[in-house]
């Protein structure tokens, strides 16, 4: 039987919920530990020590799912014949996919069904330049992979600036353990950008030399990387979910203290911060004179000194015109509560989004239906609203086995009596305690 949850929200809104640490942090940092054991003495010739780990590290599906495929690696150096099911996390494939090129061994990389019909050829291409033996076990373009791992000399690829930033950082992260280091050159417009500095960011936290040397070029010099303690900041992408909750209840006095996040982050995702001050949401940043939230969901405690304070303002933007591609994971959060706040829209930057975990483009038009507006695609990347309403069916909200899709509809029970989310599990993708967050923020959150 399909699971439903039923969300019903609160007339106050007074809440400190636990956010997850960033899957983007947790899963670079991952990869570039491993890539950092490779000339650690104390790895023993390992392909990856899971006994040093960064801290905080996210529990999310994608960063546990990673985690597991590196464990997969501890103390199996040079073995052959490793078979990796990545299931559905996209950003594991991507990584894995550049990590195992100068692995020593023979990998099989797999996943999911969803998994098999994602692209991978752009990455696959740029790796076998470099002289990777990456080899397709099904339909050429995409997983499964067949990768013999081997030490590869680096050079100079070029590729187009508007593919998935996760292909850039894969090759990136990969940069400074080859015997040449690269010079990616990027084609055209730079997409998610953000993404790629936060990519060189932790780079360079780790002793890379990477950086970029010109508009569209980024040279990272064979320096390999230093072996170091790491703390995970918590995740920009969670607290849009609770911007959303504040731009949307009808309590005047409402506050969201939100523990472990970086004012001063690098994370693409801290935009959410501008874009909701146009939507009716003051952020406040909150020195915290003891220097730590206690977790109700998970008993631990963040040091992080502060929070960030979410209250609610009287700017509110007539309309909303705005381009995404410098933070694609925003848009099902924006679309929703602009929809929900009565603001035309028109957003532009949404290409990845057809090929994320669904359709994001048209899951947004379908569901949004339910609740009774009417949504336009345009230039087949472009989403639109004028303020079309329809009648609402208020049936349950399907998520396409896509978490973000549960997560920016649950807020919607703010202006409804009630909202239904069909097979709500999917949060753990990226924020496992959602729906207990929820529910220690005063919602009703009840099975069918």
């Amino acid at each position: 039987m399909t699971e439903i949850l039923t969300i019903t929200a609160p007339s106050e809104l007074r809440a400190t919920p636990q956010l997850p640490a960033s899957k983007s942090i947790s899963n670079r940092a991952l990869v570039i530990s491993a890539l950092a054991c490779r000339s650690d003495a104390d790895c023993h010739g390992m392909l990856y020590d899971t006994a040093r780990l960064p801290e905080n590290l996210s529990d999310c599906d994608d960063t546990k799912t990673l985690l597991q495929a590196l464990a997969m690696l501890d103390g199996r150096s040079g073995k052959a014949d490793v078979v990796i099911d990545i299931g559905a996390a996209g950003t594991a494939m991507r990584f894995l996919t550049a990590l195992l090129a100068t692995s020593e061994g023979s990998f099989l990389l797999t996943g999911t069904e969803r998994m098999k019909r994602r692209p991978i050829g752009i990455l696959v291409e740029a790796l076998q330049q470099l002289g990777a033996d990456i080899r397709y076990e099904g339909e050429e373009g995409f997983p499964p992979l067949r990768i013999s791992g081997r030490q590869l000399d680096g050079g100079i690829v070029e590729m187009q600036g508007s593919v998935s930033s996760q292909y850039i950082s894969a090759l990136l992260m990969l940069a400074p353990v080859l015997h040449n280091g690269l010079e990616l050159r990027l084609k055209g417009d730079i997409v998610s950008r953000p993404y790629i500095d936060l990519t060189l960011w932790m780079m360079r936290e780790f002793g890379a030399d990477a950086g970029w040397t010109s508009g569209n070029v980024i040279t990272v010099r064979p320096s390999g990387y230093q072996h170091r303690p790491y703390l995970i900041e918590n995740d920009w992408s969670a607290a849009s979910y609770w911007y959303e909750m504040m731009a949307l209840t009808a309590d005047e006095d409402a506050e969201i203290r939100l523990p472990g996040l970086h004012d001063s982050s690098k994370q693409g995702d801290a935009a959410v911060r501008y874009i909701f001050s146009m939507l009716g949401v003051k952020t406040e940043v909150s020195r915290s004179v003891e220097g730590e939230v206690r977790s109700e969901e998970r008993g631990t405690r963040s040091e992080e000194g502060g929070a960030i304070v979410l209250r609610k303002s009287d700017r509110v933007a007539p309309r909303l015109d705005y381009d995404f591609v410098n933070s694609p994971d925003l848009v099902q959060t924006i679309v929703v509560t602009c929809a929900a706040k009565g603001i035309p829209f028109h957003f532009r930057g949404l290409q990845s989004l057809r090929i994320k975990e669904t359709d994001r483009i048209d899951a947004l038009v379908r569901e949004l239906r339910k609740v009774g507006f009417v949504l336009r695609v345009e230039n087949a990347d472009e989403l639109v609203w004028d303020g079309e309403r329809c009648e609402p069916s208020l049936e349950p909200i399907d998520t396409y086995e896509d978490h973000r899709m549960a997560l920016s509809f649950a807020p919607l029970s703010l202006r409804f009596p009630q909202i239904s989310i069909r097979h709500p599990q999917v949060v753990t993708k990226s924020y496992p305690h959602f729906w207990d967050s929820l529910r220690s923020a005063q919602f009703i959150v009840s099975s069918e």
